[in-house]
């Protein structure tokens, strides 16, 4: 990524530069296609993740070779949110836009009445702005108190009066996440939390590519790639996506557990705090297997919620308390180097109990 933008700092030298628009999902899908024909290997692409490379990649990177939305469906702890905020990287390293619009305008086709007007006012004067490619990236948590105005925006009354406006002036509009979002990439996690009449809100964003405000006459051609993530469990239980919705959404990539020993130790030594001031620390190999046995043998378990899941923050918990346990042993015997030890498993336990949920013999099937 360049540190420095491009130098252009008017429509007139961005024209001349040769920059042309492209949509966010030509974007990322041609940085895609220049980074595989470079070589680049799946964890150069996709950095920090683990296990992922012959089943989940590929499908997400299908998703975005065909300019979808998606959705990563998965058990808690399986590194939807990582993988989301990973797309980042598809993005240009800088990209203009017109200065002091709400919504990113393209410089050569704004869409917002502000943007609009400093193009037909200014021409070739008007001043740019360049983003950052982290810039571009949002996400929302969704849960039951998420409304429309946070989404998409609605009218602000006091902005009306105090300028005197009409309230069918377009001015009087205060946008929410996803508009400000747009030539970018918006995430939504738990999306099943959303509730009903605030999902039905997206629908004309995922097809239509538009948004419209509490009826206001203006609509509003986005160029916004949505991406979602979920659990099964709540795609069930705790809440549903709509029918329409989940049609619109075009791609459904399944996440995943590590698959084996040694993929889950190199997820759990990646994410794991060991190195301690002061303090040398060793954690045998078969202390580091035993570590991963306890959610290896927690994902097969009939008396754990294998619903709710096993995250793999367990293992990572698991092994910072193992460790600090040896550590505070080391401490208290005035020693600098110390070993871990089984015992330190026990004392442990604290990592464990939190992160698995039993199934009592009155709830068990069969």
């Amino acid at each position: 990524m360049a540190n420095n933008p491009p130098s252009a700092r008017t429509l007139g030298q961005l024209r001349a530069s040769g920059w042309r628009s492209r949509s966010v999902r030509d974007e990322v899908r041609t940085n895609l296609v220049e980074a595989i024909r470079s070589g680049q290997s799946e964890r150069e692409r996709w950095p920090g993740i683990l296990g992922f490379e012959k089943t989940v990649i590929p499908q997400i990177e299908n998703a975005v070779l065909s300019r979808h939305d998606f959705i990563l469906l998965g058990l808690r702890g399986q590194a939807k949110t990582k993988l989301l905020r990973l797309l980042v990287h598809l993005l240009d390293p800088w990209l203009p836009a017109l200065e002091g619009c709400d919504l990113c305008d393209d410089p050569f086709h704004p869409i917002s009445a502000r943007g609009k007007n400093m193009v037909r006012e200014l021409a070739d004067a008007a001043p740019i702005t360049w983003i950052p490619r982290d810039e571009r990236y949002r996400e929302k948590l969704a849960t039951p108190d998420v409304t429309i105005a946070d989404l998409l925006g609605d009218i602000d009354p006091i902005k009306a009066a105090s300028r005197r406006l009409s309230l069918s002036d377009e001015e009087v509009l205060h946008f929410g996440i996803i508009p400000r979002t747009n030539r970018g990439i918006f995430a939504i996690n738990e999306l099943p939390d959303l509730s009903p009449r605030i999902q039905v809100g997206l629908l004309n964003i995922l097809e239509e590519r538009d948004v419209q405000l509490r009826g206001h006459p203006v609509r509003f051609p986005l160029d916004v790639m949505l991406v979602f993530s979920a659990n099964p469990e709540d795609y069930t239980h705790r809440g549903s996506i709509i029918t329409p919705l989940r049609d619109r959404i075009a791609s459904q990539v399944i996440t995943h557990y590590p698959r084996n020993l040694e993929i889950a130790r190199s997820i759990t030594d990646q994410e794991a705090w060991t190195e301690r001031d002061g303090t040398q620390i060793h954690v045998p190999e078969f202390v580091r297997d035993v570590i991963e046995e306890v959610a290896i043998q927690a994902r097969q378990s009939e008396f754990v919620d294998q619903a709710s899941g096993v995250s793999v923050r367990l293992t990572v918990s698991l092994l910072e308390n193992v460790i600090s346990n040896a550590e505070r042993r080391a401490l208290h015997l005035g020693e600098d180097r110390v070993v871990a030890r089984l015992a330190d498993l026990f004392a442990a336990d604290s990592a464990v109990t939190g992160k698995i949920e039993l199934v009592f013999e009155g709830e068990r099937e069969g």
